[in-house]
């Protein structure tokens, strides 16, 4: 299994602004649990991300351990040139969206011009030796009245597959996805592009976690991303925001079906008690 903290995702649509000094004791708690990957910062537009608007201090002060790589979202190809200057940022992440209006509404691009960036965030990320994540928003349906279809993805897929794209996340952004969807894409998509690795971004009610995870489980997926208490969502889908995918629902599942992991629960304890000061819950 693959497995992806997102203190970013839980922390960019808090209303109060947390401390910097806070973020980075936050993160270093998770560094201790012993997760793939730490998504924790964007470098975007602190007008469009407040919270998230020091990052780059925030970066720097982050111990790694444990083999965990950091992932930052960006943008555009200004956020990844900046991003890239922090030597101990691994992966790059781009939101590109099967629906238009949402890249419009959260790269203020249409597809073509988001895949145009990509290009070459991808070929600078080469460059500088560090991975490039694509999380595919909106990949089971959109609130935006937009028709949608498994063979959208597929397109997509293959377009990113051809300019030599390696990991694409699914993404439910607004929690639409049922188990028909999950288990349509993760049978068909992965298939018919081998070199790519899928995995699954879930924006879930906390009740929802068990058959969502299920459904992709069973069809290949080993690669999930998720947030403590399953606190987050993106701020710019809509008003309303459904969190993410819940860190213990995801430890729940692994240890009902038996599968292995390498998370230290004690530190992961750890690191909830500071998520709970952090956000109240």
């Amino acid at each position: 299994m693959f497995l992806t903290e997102c203190p970013r995702d839980a922390m960019q649509g808090w209303g109060e602004f947390i401390p910097t000094s806070q973020k980075i004791d936050y993160i270093n708690a998770l560094m201790e649990v012993g997760f793939d990957v730490l998504d924790c910062g964007s470098f975007v537009s602190p007008k469009a991300i407040p919270q998230m608007a020091d990052t780059k201090e925030v970066i720097p002060e982050i111990q790694k351990k444990n083999n965990t790589k950091i992932s930052v979202i960006v943008a555009n190809l200004s956020g990844a040139e900046r991003a890239l200057k922090h030597s101990n940022i691994d992966i790059l992440g781009f939101p590109f969206s099967i629906s238009e209006t949402f890249q419009y509404r959260n790269t203020n691009k249409n597809q073509e011009e988001a895949f145009e960036e990509v290009v070459q965030i991808l070929e600078i990320s080469k460059v500088e030796n560090r991975e490039l994540n694509l999380y595919f928003s909106m990949a089971f349906g959109n609130p935006y009245g937009e028709i949608w279809k498994w063979e959208d993805v597929d397109f997509w897929a293959k377009r990113f597959s051809e300019i030599g794209v390696k990991n694409i996340l699914l993404s439910d952004t607004t929690g639409v996805a049922d188990v028909e969807k999950i288990s349509l894409l993760f049978e068909k998509i992965p298939a018919k592009y081998p070199e790519i690795n899928f995995g699954a971004h879930f924006h879930n009610r906390y009740e929802d976690s068990y058959i969502k995870l299920k459904a992709a489980y069973d069809q290949g997926c080993r690669r999930f991303d998720s947030a403590i208490k399953g606190l987050g969502g993106c701020p710019m889908a809509k008003d309303d925001l459904v969190g993410n995918m819940p860190t213990e629902k995801v430890i729940n599942f692994l240890q009902s079906e038996k599968l292995d992991h390498q998370l230290n629960l004690l530190n992961f304890e750890a690191a909830w008690n500071k998520a709970k000061d952090i956000f109240k819950f």
